[in-house]
Order: C-alpha cells, then structure tokens, then sequence
C-alpha cells in the first residue's frame, strides 16, 4: 500500500557545519509540486534539491551539486517510505566543509528520509468510476448509502426518465457496490465500471 503525507512536514539537520532543511508536502499534479518547490526554495541558500513522485510520474534535480548526488536520494527517500503523491525540498546552506559525493548522497537522502519517516501518513485509496442509470424513487435511497460504501458522486445528470450519476468508489469495494445497487433497485438499475 502507498501512503501520502497528511500535511505539508519539516525536518532540519547540521553536517558538517553545512544546514540542510527537508520540506515536504502532500501534491496532486507535477504543477502543484513545481509551485511548491518554488515557494518553499531560498534564493539565499547555497543548493535548494527536490524531488516529487505522483504515481508513475517523477522527476528530481541536484541544483548545482554534482550529479545524482541530491535529487536522486531524494526521490530515493520517497521510495523507500513506500509515498505517492509526494514533494521534497531539501535546502543546503554550505558551511564551509566538502561533503564528497557519497557524504552529499547520505545528506541530502538523509534528511529528507528522516523528514519522511517523522511525518503523519495516510494510505492512498485507489478510487474506481461508476456509471449508475437510477429511477428518481431510487435516488434517494443510493445518495443514503454513498457514506457507507466511501463512495461520493462525480457528477450527476437529470433526464425525464431518472437521473445518470457516476460515482467514485474505493476499488476494493467496486464489486460490492455494483451489487448493492442491483439490489437497492430491485434489479432496475446497474453500475458498470469506466475505468
């Protein structure tokens, strides 16, 4: 199972008399993260690093600091905390004593793994869509029992011969709801999978 963070997390370290910085942020698309990362950067700071995962998307840099010595532990880190969905910033203010690029390595992905590993988490919940073609007397009753299956509606649209709803739903529990709503409707309405 993946997890993501339940909101935005520090952590700071000093190697070295070099500070290093970790945020990291809950995101939902590479824009967001990139905003995040912009906001969260110091232009005063010697290396401002990051990384972001978000499904198969990902992406890193190393800001001036030798390659694949930054960026890359960074995503590493998220990895290795099983997270999705996730930015890191890890911000160093040189203080005067070369790391070497195994020490640079340990002190980027470090910090941002600590970050990480101190955070609050949440599992993230694969959500599948529904299609349900329900009479106006049914309405009611499926919107009563949306709670109960951790389900809510998408959209939904009015016609003369009953309402067209999608629905997201928790991909474990699609099957279930597909039944429940055969049986709620008395065999008058189906839900089919869109994804």
């Amino acid at each position: 199972m993946s997890y993501t963070l339940a909101q935005p997390c520090r952590h700071q370290d000093e190697i070295k008399k070099s500070r290093f910085l970790a945020l990291a942020a809950p995101v939902a698309s590479g824009e967001q993260a990139l905003a995040f990362i912009r906001e969260v950067s110091d232009p005063a700071a010697t290396h401002n690093c990051w990384a972001y995962r978000i499904g198969q998307d990902y992406r890193f840099n190393d800001d001036g600091e030798p390659g694949g010595t930054a960026g890359r532990p960074i995503l590493q880190a998220i990895e290795g905390q099983g997270m999705d969905h996730v930015v890191a910033v890890v911000t160093r203010w040189y203080g005067g004593i070369k790391l070497g690029a195994g020490g640079l390595v340990r002190a980027y992905g470090g910090t941002a793994a600590e970050c990480l590993r101190q955070a609050e988490r949440l599992p993230i919940v694969v959500m599948v869509r529904l299609s349900v073609h329900c009479e106006f007397a049914v309405l009611a009753l499926l919107k009563a029992r949306l709670k109960d299956w951790q389900a809510e509606v998408a959209s939904e649209t009015f016609a003369a011969d009953g309402v067209e709803l999608e629905l997201r739903v928790p991909e474990s529990q699609a099957s279930e709801v597909q039944e429940r709503i055969v049986d709620l409707s008395r065999g008058r309405s189906k839900a089919k999978r869109l994804d």
